[in-house]
Parts: structure tokens; C-alpha cells; sequence
């Protein structure tokens, strides 16, 4: 494909990391905080409608929040908290999940065309102001500080000799790592999906724009992005879950009697 460019004496540039930082709108606002704020009326908006004439026979839209309920609820909260812990941290998943999926699926929308979780600082903002210290709150609470501390570095059963090395790894992950880990897998995945779909997009209409031989060239690079946006729709949906999922799994780890 790029000699097919060079040949017709055109140049092809390939978008980079300053097409995920637009101009701003308004002073220092700029889109992705539009989205972001935009995003929290989409999902409040849509909950209190569909909730606003509950049957017991549900309507499509009713159907449509109940789904998404029983998704934060029973999918994620239950199977990771546990059924005698889970309730008070439903509203808590339930509100991470459709957060980041809404978020990521603004990057098919059309004149969007934005995920805003491809900014590190969002993902960063959830997983390190919120999940992180709801789900060491907890602990703490629940365990006490040394217990938790206990709980958290010190695998029941493990010799002195190993806990020496243990210790500081296992208090690593739980207070550095675990938190940094959750929203840098949602970044990097909507960063690459965006950028991978950003190429293959303009690609095609520089090969079709640029006249001569790259015209016959360019309808495959559009076929890879069709491809690509069906695969990036999946992408998106299974991020948001595994985000939430994860930290039900934090909290559910913290509240665990054993380690």
C-alpha cells in the first residue's frame, strides 16, 4: 500500500496521539469533557424514564434497563462480592459499568466518534478516586487496619521464609498496582481500537481521494475498518464489564474472610 502512495506521488500521514486531543470548545473545555458530563445525563436520563412507569409485564425500554440492572447486580456484584455482601455496592457497579460503556461506545457514534476512556486521565480519575478507596474503606472497616493489612499481604499458610518476599510484592499490587492496572487495561484498549480505526479510515479516503492506481487499493482499507468497528463494538462492551467486574472483585476480595 505504500509504494501504491509513493507511486502516485502522494503522502500518506498516519493519524497519532495528537488526534485524541481536540481543540477546546470554550476556554479549557474541551470535547471529551462535554462527553464525559454528557454521558452522566445519557444514563441518568435514561433510568429515571424507564423507571418512571414500571410494569409488570416490562415495555421494550423497561426491558432495556432491567437487563442493564440485572448485569450490575446479579453478573457482576453477586458473583464477585458474594450474596451476604453484595447489595450496598450494586448502585456503586451498576454506575461504573454503564459509565464506562457509555464513554466507550461514543467512539462509533457518528460525529462523535470518541471514546473518551482514551484519555488515560478518566479511567484514572474512577479506578484511583473511587473503586480504590471504596474497596480498601471496606476492608479496613471490615478487618480492622493491621487485620486488613494482615489480610491483604500475608497468605494463611505460607512459611516465614516466603512472607520475607511475599509481604512487599502482595503490598505492591493490592495498594500500587491493582488500582493503575484497572484503568490502564481500559485506555489502552480504547486507544488502539480508536487509532487502529482512525488508520484504516482515512487511509481509505486518502487512497480514494488521491486519484490513479491507489483507487483500487482503497476499498479494502474501508472493509478492514467496517471489520474493525464491529470488532471495536466488542471490545467496548466487554471493557466496561470487565472494568466493573474487577472492582466488584476488589471489594469482594477486601470483605473475604480469608485471603
Amino acid at each position: 500500500m505504500t509504494s501504491l502512495v509513493l507511486a502516485s506521488g502522494g503522502e500518506f500521514v498516519a493519524p497519532g496521539v495528537k488526534d485524541f486531543f481536540p481543540p477546546a470548545i470554550f476556554g479549557s473545555v474541551d470535547k471529551p469533557m462535554v462527553l464525559l458530563v454528557l454521558s452522566v445525563i445519557i444514563i441518568g436520563t435514561f433510568f429515571i424514564v424507564a423507571t418512571r412507569n414500571l410494569k409488570l409485564v416490562p415495555g421494550k425500554f423497561q426491558f432495556a434497563a432491567e437487563s442493564v440492572y440485572d448485569i450490575g447486580r446479579n453478573s457482576i456484584a453477586r458473583e464477585q462480592i458474594g450474596g451476604k455482601d453484595f447489595k450496598p455496592f450494586v448502585p456503586l457497579i451498576l454506575t461504573v459499568f454503564t459509565f464506562v460503556l457509555v464513554n466507550n461506545l461514543y467512539g462509533l457514534i457518528p460525529f462523535i466518534q470518541f471514546p473518551t476512556m482514551s484519555h488515560i486521565g478518566f479511567p484514572l480519575a474512577v479506578s484511583v478516586l473511587v473503586i480504590y478507596p471504596v474497596y480498601h474503606y471496606v476492608g479496613f472497616k471490615r478487618h480492622g487496619f493491621v487485620g486488613y493489612l494482615k489480610h491483604s499481604t500475608m497468605p494463611p499458610g505460607a512459611p516465614w521464609f516466603v512472607l520475607i518476599l511475599l509481604i512487599p510484592i502482595e503490598f505492591f499490587q493490592k495498594f500500587l498496582l491493582n488500582p493503575l492496572t484497572l484503568a490502564i487495561r481500559v485506555f489502552a484498549a480504547m486507544f488502539a481500537g480508536h487509532l487502529l480505526l482512525l488508520v484504516f479510515t482515512l487511509a481509505g479516503e486518502f487512497l480514494l481521494l488521491n486519484g490513479g492506481v491507489t483507487v483500487v487499493v482503497a476499498p479494502i482499507a474501508f472493509l478492514f475498518a467496517i471489520a474493525l468497528t464491529f470488532l471495536e463494538a466488542l471490545i467496548m462492551v466487554l471493557q466496561a464489564y470487565i472494568f466493573a467486574l474487577l472492582s466488584a472483585n476488589y471489594i469482594g476480595a477486601a470483605l473475604a474472610e480469608e485471603h
